[in-house]
């Protein structure tokens, strides 16, 4: 009797020792996309390796806003020209339950670079201070098959992608998915160079807002975001403009100062939400690199009009290809704590373009062509900035593996006070397009339709999203964890609503890494692949 009640008390002991559980999912160089890897479990210590890197689930930052993609004319126009059933298929994968799941998305409002033809406005007549000429028309004409030849739906166009992309959330009676909208450019007729754009060898701008159209400029986005709104849309944020430093004039863009951006958000937009009954509308400034950030902060946040309007400032990370610059997010933070970082934009740029200068060494044998549907790619380094061409800054722009750059960014934003990330285009074409200034990009889903059966390629970084958009839901809040001992290790986590954690884990160098992953007063050992991203999600 006495040995069983010892044996009774040592198994006890065994099993109130015993830690927490953890699923595993990679994706990875080696082939694994979001797949299931097994599970890990911790096990309990008096306390924690030497060496381990540690999460802190008590030590709560920001709150998570979501992830996702653009929905452009450009992804429309690429969807159009698919059969229905694969078209809803790829909606499906990227937004319902079953795929991505992503509850983030950003929208242009007139024409952007990633338009088929770009050029125009919701207003286009010109004057037309009362807007009576405001329409979403163009977001609603499609594309006529005697002018693209490949068009399987001629009715389908940015609306009608807007409408089934909420339509698969309202099945699923989501109600966190958040749509961010925002224009590259005023109507041209309310800008001083009454153009969308200029780029000649006289002038490279995009033009300013006439001070005089700064309220129907306002007045402009509310119609647009009534507009959504009577279809059944909702719109969640808004930014006065996107780039407002500009782009060259390379296409469609508007510049607007620190302290022009202040007065317009004081004066005419924060003021003319709140009197459309419409103030839970957020207003994000900026919109443009990270890097460049600090005196729009200062305008705006300084501004005792502004600042309460303004909810946060969109960020972009074309500034460099391997730094989200860290600095920069800390320092806006500190200043500003109760003021978002979201991400809205970032795309591995120009590709299929001729090179800008001497093509990089290229020891994998990659062709101008090589990243459609050839995973190989998306894991070297051997993209830059941009495309092909020689890196410009190779302090801060050097060749890149694209998957390697999505997690690194994110896994570091969010390490930094960034609550997001959305992707640019959702979908484009093989060749990165169509763009009408041949502005190429990648994109998550990338088809070639030009064939008899098309060719649908969800590139790895599609993946690596889809790990985070699945893993990180809006609400979940960003916990603390030591910064890795290792250069090629980042690491991020999650508190998640039901309790669990959420952590991601990757591994950029080319061999395995052997990790351990401490957890208040457990332990694990970690398998991570090489060139791999690995989330885990621990239950008790």
């Amino acid at each position: 009797m006495r040995k069983s009640l010892l044996w009774l008390a040592a198994l006890t002991l065994v099993a109130c020792t015993k830690g927490p559980k953890a699923d595993v999912y990679t994706t990875s160089e080696a082939g694994d996309k979001c797949a299931a890897t097994g599970q890990v479990r911790f096990r309990a210590v008096t306390e924690p390796s030497a060496n381990a890197l540690r999460i802190y689930p008590d030590d709560e930052r920001q709150v998570i806003d979501g992830f996702g993609g653009s929905l452009t004319e450009s992804s429309a126009f690429v969807l159009a020209n698919l059969p229905k059933a694969t078209k809803d298929a790829i909606l499906e994968e990227l937004f319902s339950e079953n795929g991505a799941n992503f509850s983030l998305v950003r929208t242009q409002i007139g024409a952007s670079d990633f338009s088929v033809e770009g050029k125009y406005s919701l207003a286009e007549k010109d004057g037309d201070t009362a807007l009576e000429s405001f329409s979403l028309d163009r977001d609603k004409e499609g594309f006529p098959k005697t002018e693209y030849p490949y068009i399987q739906d001629e009715t389908y166009d940015l609306y009608p992608l807007m409408k089934d992309v909420w339509a698969i959330k309202q099945a699923q009676c989501d109600k966190t998915y958040r749509i961010v909208a925002n224009t590259w450019t005023a109507p041209a007729w309310m800008k001083d160079n009454k153009l969308y754009y200029q780029r000649d060898a006289h002038a490279s701008r995009g033009g300013a807002l006439l001070p005089e159209y700064y309220s129907t400029y306002a007045d402009y986005l509310i119609k647009y975001i009534q507009a959504y709104k009577a279809e059944g849309i909702p719109i969640w944020a808004i930014t006065p403009v996107n780039e407002p430093m500009g782009n060259d004039g390379g296409w469609e863009s508007m510049d607007m100062s620190p302290a022009a951006e202040a007065d317009f958000i004081a004066h005419y937009l924060g003021p003319r939400l709140e009197k459309a009954g419409l103030g839970e509308i957020e207003i994000l400034g900026f919109d443009q690199n990270t890097f460049e950030m600090g005196p729009y902060t200062a305008a705006i946040y300084g501004d005792s009009e502004a600042e309460p309007y303004t909810d946060g400032m969109a960020i972009h990370w074309y500034g460099s290809t391997i730094s989200c610059f860290l600095e920069v997010l800390d320092s806006i933070h500190q200043l500003y704590p109760d003021k978002k970082l979201l991400h809205t934009e970032g795309c591995i740029d120009n590709l299929g373009c001729p090179v800008w200068g001497p093509a990089i060494a290229d020891p994998e044998g990659f062709t101008e062509s090589g990243w459609f549907n050839n995973d190989s790619f998306w894991w070297k380094k051997v993209a830059t900035d941009w495309a092909y061409s020689t890196p410009w800054w190779p302090e801060l722009h050097p060749a890149y593996a694209p998957a390697v750059r999505y997690a690194s960014y994110i896994i570091d934003g969010l390490n930094h006070w960034m609550t997001g990330y959305i992707d640019w285009n959702i979908v484009l074409d093989s060749i990165g397009g169509p763009n009408h200034v041949n502005n190429f990009a990648a994109a998550e889903v990338m088809v070639d339709y030009a064939r008899e059966e098309p060719v649908i390629y969800f590139t790895p970084y599609y993946y690596v999203l889809k790990q985070f958009s699945r893993s990180m839901r809006p609400g979940d809040v960003v916990v603390r964890v030591d910064a890795p001992l290792k250069e090629n290790i980042h690491l991020c986590a999650v508190k998640k609503q039901d309790g669990s954690l959420a952590v991601q884990l990757l591994n950029t160098a080319l061999e395995p890494e052997q990790l351990t992953l401490a957890l208040n007063n457990y332990e694990a050992e970690i398998q991570l692949p090489a060139n791999s991203v690995q989330t885990l999600i621990i239950k008790e």
